[in-house]
């Protein structure tokens, strides 16, 4: 018996032809730079399309010219040459989102960057989105808590909003921003930390300590390094954006941080240089301002009609001197609600979080402000302002009256307990007991060095003795009428003891 033979090699080439292809619009690639290319032959091409090069790398159309294309390279950009061809993918560029994203460091097109393996494929949203319509948005009236006494005191952050942190290098913009994250473990607020143009040692420190804070869960890491094409870090921030919409989406609030968009700004500088945009001011292109005004503008609160949910925004820019009025600080600060600034003095200073309540603002202000730390911190901007205006008097050698002597202890004893340990958030009942132990004059017996410790007793004796006022406060409920003058008799009675232990 004879066997059949199999089909012969030009029959197989001809079914495996797909004549579909031959049409498919090509373009080829007719000059490559610094993280760009410059191809000819897509005209029909849509803005921000992803593009596949025949050497498998993946890239953006982001310059439409009448002669070629401009293109952002992204994954794999080290292998394009000149003279390969180009095809549209007919999409644009999107990542995977959802509860799955959470614990999970990835880059800006969804690819993980830790060993937890790939994120699954769905759900999935585009990186460019628009923002919520004016019809959809509420007004921001519900306080995130950040856990930080110099903010939630003095420059409330409501769910919604969009605060910018500043200031120079190395004054702990960073720090500040996971303090923040790390004090929402627990409090049903989904986070993401998008990390720019950072070297990877800075991103795996960041990851070890929210690790070490119990953040980690309730967090996901978008990164574009240093190493990364600037492509890449163009990308993310947007990237971040759609993951935190994800949660709004679904009902549910959603923080993010952006760290930072200087480093944003200066990779949309490079990329439009390199394609030969005009530049403008300090060379950055003419629409800089328009770019981050459209990435906040993703961030606000929704009416219940709309779903709910909300995503709040902490974008980080760093200044040179305390110049804020610099090119992109002046941008941010217009484009914000508000500006928690960080000061370097502060910071030689050991006044960490070195926040500047004086020069800090939230334009949403009481609004997302917990009842009894409203009425606890009326009137702390003037204290700390009327202290630091004091103190530099001190320092002439003025005479003193005895009123003033008190109001500069009061101001050294509050300086001392602005200060906090990092990744150490303070509930609501804690804070309203040291802002209010500082004016009411309960620790006017005692040393500023000593007032940590006897903050710690008194909050220990009023949870013993008066729990059902602490569960109020720290609920954000004003308590029953008489509970202020309940605690002042347990401050006396405390002084009282403590001066009875020192004879």
């Amino acid at each position: 018996m004879v066997e059949a033979v199999g089909p012969i090699p030009l029959e197989r080439a001809a079914r495996e032809i797909d004549p579909a292809a031959g049409l498919e619009p090509r373009g080829v690639v007719v000059q490559v730079g610094d993280g760009v290319a410059l191809v000819a032959g897509l005209e029909r091409v849509a803005n921000q399309e992803l593009l596949r090069f025949d050497s498998g790398a993946l890239g953006m159309a982001f310059d439409l010219r009448a002669d070629a294309t401009g293109a952002l390279l992204l994954a794999d950009a080290h292998r394009v040459r000149a003279g390969e061809g180009v095809v549209g993918l007919g999409r644009l560029p999107e990542l995977p989102v959802g509860p799955a994203t959470q614990g999970r460091v990835l880059d800006p097109l969804g690819r993980p960057l830790d060993d937890g393996g790939a994120l699954p494929s769905r759900p999935a949203l585009p990186l460019f989105r628009a923002a919520p319509e004016l019809i959809e948005r509420k007004g921001v009236d519900e306080p995130l808590r950040t856990g930080v006494l110099a903010i939630d005191a003095a420059v409330p952050i409501g769910r919604g909003q969009r605060e910018l942190l500043i200031g120079d290098r190395n004054v702990g913009k960073t720090a500040l921003a996971e303090d923040v994250v790390a004090a929402q473990a627990g409090g049903g607020v989904a986070c993401v930390y998008v990390v720019i143009g950072q070297a990877m040692s800075r991103v795996l420190t960041l990851r070890r300590t929210l690790l070490h804070a119990g953040a980690l869960d309730h967090t996901a890491i978008v990164v574009a390094d240093a190493s990364a094409p600037p492509g890449m870090r163009y990308l993310a921030p947007y990237a971040g954006a759609s993951v935190a919409e994800w949660f709004r989406d679904q009902g549910r609030h959603a923080l993010v941080v952006y760290d930072d968009l200087t480093k944003h700004a200066d990779a949309y500088r490079e990329l439009s240089l390199l394609l030969d945009r005009p530049p403008g001011r300090e060379a950055y292109p003419g629409d800089v301002f328009h770019i981050h005004a459209e990435l906040l503008e993703r961030s606000a609160a929704r009416n219940a009609a709309a779903g709910g949910g909300s995503v709040t925004a902490l974008p980080i820019v760093e200044t040179t001197d305390g110049d804020v009025a610099a090119y992109i600080p002046t941008n941010l600060i217009s484009i914000t609600d508000g500006q928690v600034y960080l000061d370097a003095a502060r910071f030689a200073r050991n006044e960490r979080p070195a926040v500047d309540i004086g020069r800090s603002v939230s334009r949403i202000g009481a609004a997302a402000q917990p009842g009894p730390v409203r009425m606890a911190a009326r009137n702390l901007r003037i204290l700390q302002a009327r202290f630091e205006e004091l103190e530099a008097l001190t320092r002439v050698g003025l005479a003193l009256e005895p009123g003033v002597e008190r109001e500069l202890a009061r101001g050294r004893r509050l300086r001392v307990l602005l200060r906090q340990a990092r990744l150490s958030p303070r509930g609501v009942a804690e804070q309203v007991l040291d802002v209010l132990a500082v004016s009411e004059g309960w620790l006017d017996d005692v040393a500023p060095e000593a007032t940590p410790e006897r903050i710690v007793a008194l909050m220990a004796r009023a949870r013993a003795r008066t729990p059902e006022i602490v569960a109020g406060l720290d609920r954000g409920e004003l308590p029953a009428e008489g509970w202020l003058g309940r605690l002042s008799e347990l401050a006396a009675e405390l002084a009282g003891s403590g001066s009875e232990a020192s004879r």
